[in-house]
């Protein structure tokens, strides 16, 4: 008897044993567990940092963005002339003037690079405040698709009729012409689009789709009457020669502009300025927008 009971004491406590080793062992692995989850939610929180973590772009001048978006689309323009008849200058200065250069709100949206509105148009759209509140205007794909779109507006409507008749190096003509048959609403549209094409020289593509030798425009000449002399400066468009009579304060009114920001283009310390002297009176960033 004794025997039977000394054998059961002997099994319960071996049995005691095993059950906490089996019960430690288990708590061990669930910590592990836990361990390698906390690594892994970490290192996701990480990649998700990296993620969202983005480096400011540089600024851009906007002289810059000029260049890049010739250099992307003259050899389109020059294409379309050749398909269409109309001048690579005019399509271009026009994508450039209406597209702010291809980094516009309109244009990033659509790939609309010449503000053309929806019209019979059955396409994808975006809508943009313009003239009106969120007017409807066409979308693309592709730019290259707004290039050929531009070209088939402007020859598949009788209003535009007379451009066509005008010479394919005339961008002058054409320019005053696109304003006469309602193209645009600004008044100075014409002089904005001969501004730049003239500024860049892209009459040069015109040139090399007609044929013939480019010579390159030296910028005009401007004569200013001094109390005993003349003096002849070199501008370019965007640029005032001070004449008599002129103060910081009629410069600004005439361009529209405040006297802080006359000062602030030309780097001026005083309301000084001498007769013959040649300010801006535009930013780079807004040349063209007067």
């Amino acid at each position: 008897m004794k025997k039977i009971i000394v054998l059961i004491c002997v099994a319960t406590i071996l049995f005691s044993c095993g059950g906490t080793k089996k019960s430690v062992a288990t708590r061990s692995k669930k910590q592990v567990a836990q361990k390698e989850v906390v690594k892994t939610v970490e290192k996701k929180n990480n990649e998700r940092k990296k993620v969202v973590t983005k480096t400011p772009l540089p600024k851009v001048s906007y002289q810059a963005k000029v260049q890049q978006y010739i250099n992307e689309f003259a050899m389109i323009a020059k294409n379309e002339m050749k398909l269409y008849g109309i001048p690579a200058s005019i399509t271009l200065a026009q994508g450039i003037l209406e597209s702010g250069a291809g980094y516009g709100n309109l244009t990033q949206r659509s790939k609309n690079h010449f503000g053309i509105k929806c019209h019979d148009w059955e396409g994808d759209r975006v809508y943009h405040d313009d003239d009106r509140s969120q007017e409807c205007f066409r979308k693309y794909k592709l730019a290259d698709q707004s290039f050929r779109d531009h070209s088939l507006f402007l020859a598949k409507r009788k209003r535009y009729a007379g451009l066509f008749e005008l010479k394919k190096s005339d961008y002058k003509g054409w320019a005053k012409g696109l304003k006469a048959a309602g193209y645009a609403t600004d008044k100075k549209y014409p002089v904005k689009l001969i501004s730049i094409i003239e500024r860049y020289n892209l009459d040069r593509f015109d040139k090399e789709v007609l044929g013939g030798r480019y010579k390159k425009k030296e910028p005009e000449v401007v004569v200013v009457n001094s109390d005993n002399t003349d003096v002849k400066v070199k501008t370019e468009e965007g640029e005032h020669v001070v004449i008599k009579g002129d103060t910081l304060y009629s410069i600004s009114k005439k361009y529209k502009i405040t006297v802080e920001q006359l000062k602030a283009f030309n780097d001026l310390n005083n309301n000084n300025i001498s007769i013959g002297q040649v300010l801006k009176v535009t930013s780079d960033d807004n040349e063209f927008d007067f």
